[in-house]
C-alpha cells in the first residue's frame, strides 16, 4: 500500500461546493489525505478555513481521510499557526498535517526578532522547531477537567517552550492538549531551499519533485542518520503532475517501488473534472493506505 495525497486548490477554479464533491469521491476511493493549498492572497481561500469546512462534511466525518493544511512562514506567527493547526488536528481526531512552506517573516514576530533577515532555511528551521515544541507542550494527560474539584489541568505537566532564536521568541505553551497522534505531522517540500539536514531535523513527511527521485531516499537516509533519526520516522513522497491519468496509473507503482518511496502526491491538470478523473483512474492502481490517525496511515514510527 502507498500513501496517496491529492492536491486541492479552493478559491480559484475549484469552488467550495465542488471541493465538497471531490471530498466525497476521495473518501469513497480511500485517498490517504487531501492537501488543501494556500495560494497567494486573492488566489485561494485560507487552507485552515476550507479544510475545516470540508472535514465537517458527511463524507469526511465517517472516513479515515486525512488533511494537510498548507501555510507559509510569511505572515504566519508560529504561535498562531501552531494553535490553528493543533485545534484542527484535535477536531479531526489526529488526522492532520501542516505543510510549512519556506517564506519570510510576519507582522507579530519581526518587530521583536533579534536578527530579522532573509535566510529562509534558517527561518523555516526555527519556525518548525517552535511548532513541534508547542504541539507537545500540553500533553493529553495534563487535561483533568475535574469540575467538582475545580481543576482544569495539571499545570506541572504543561511545559513552556521559552524559545529564543534569531528570528523568533516564543514563550508558550499552547492552551489546549494534543490530539491522539501527538500533534499534526510536519511536511516539508522545498529541498533546494531548506537542505536535507534542516528537513531531517524537523519533518515527518518530505515531498520531492520527480527529478529528485533517483537520489532522494539515499539523501534523506543519510541526513536522518546525521540527525539521529530512523528512516522509518519520515515518509518520502513524490509529487506527480497528472496530465494523462491512465499513463500515470501504469507507471506510478513501479516508480514508488524502485526508488524506496512511501507514496505519491497527485496534482491534477485543471479543475473539478480533472481532479475527479485523477481519483477515478489513478487511485485503483495505488492501493492507498488509511488509518485511524494520519501518523498511522503514513506508517510512521517514533524518531528514536
Amino acid at each position: 500500500m502507498s500513501i496517496v495525497i491529492v492536491d486541492l486548490a479552493v478559491g480559484t477554479i475549484i469552488s467550495p461546493s465542488d471541493a465538497a464533491g471531490i471530498t466525497k469521491a476521495a473518501a469513497d476511493a480511500g485517498v490517504t489525505a487531501i492537501r488543501v493549498l494556500d495560494g497567494a492572497p486573492g488566489q485561494a481561500l485560507d487552507a485552515s478555513v476550507i479544510a475545516s469546512y470540508l472535514a465537517g462534511t458527511d463524507a469526511a466525518l465517517w472516513s479515515d481521510l486525512g488533511w494537510i493544511l498548507e501555510a507559509s512562514t510569511s505572515h504566519n506567527a508560529p504561535t498562531n499557526l501552531a494553535r490553528r493547526s493543533n485545534s484542527f488536528d484535535r477536531a479531526t481526531g489526529g488526522r492532520a498535517a501542516l505543510a510549512l512552506r519556506a517564506g519570510d517573516g510576519d507582522e507579530v514576530s519581526d518587530p521583536v526578532a533579534p536578527k530579522p533577515g532573509s535566510d529562509r532555511s534558517a527561518r523555516w528551521d526555527e519556525h518548525a522547531q517552535i511548532l513541534k515544541g508547542l504541539w507537545t507542550s500540553f500533553p493529553p494527560a495534563a487535561l483533568v477537567g475535574d469540575q467538582d474539584g475545580e481543576v482544569f489541568a495539571e499545570h506541572t505537566l504543561i511545559k513552556p517552550l521559552d524559545f529564543e532564536g534569531d528570528y523568533y521568541r516564543v514563550a508558550g505553551p499552547l492552551d489546549g492538549p494534543t490530539s491522539p497522534q501527538g500533534g499534526p505531522l510536519l511536511l516539508a517540500d522545498d529541498v533546494d531551499t531548506l537542505g536535507w539536514d534542516v528537513i531531517a531535523r524537523n519533518a515527518d513527511v518530505v515531498v520531492v519533485d520527480r527529478k529528485a527521485v533517483p537520489t532522494a531516499d539515499a539523501n534523506l537516509s543519510a541526513a536522518l542518520a546525521r540527525a539521529g533519526r530512523r528512516r522509518e520516522s519520515v515518509a518520502l513522497i513524490v509529487r506527480v503532475d497528472v496530465t494523462e491519468p491512465e499513463a500515470v496509473a501504469a507507471t506510478l507503482p513501479a516508480l514508488v517501488a524502485e526508488h524506496g518511496l512511501d507514496g505519491v502526491e497527485l496534482v491534477a491538470a485543471g479543475g473539478k473534472d480533472d481532479v475527479l478523473t485523477l481519483i477515478a483512474d489513478v487511485l485503483p492502481a495505488l492501493a492507498p493506505s488509511t488509518g485511524a490517525t494520519l501518523r498511522s496511515a503514513f506508517s510512521l514510527t517514533p524518531s528514536a
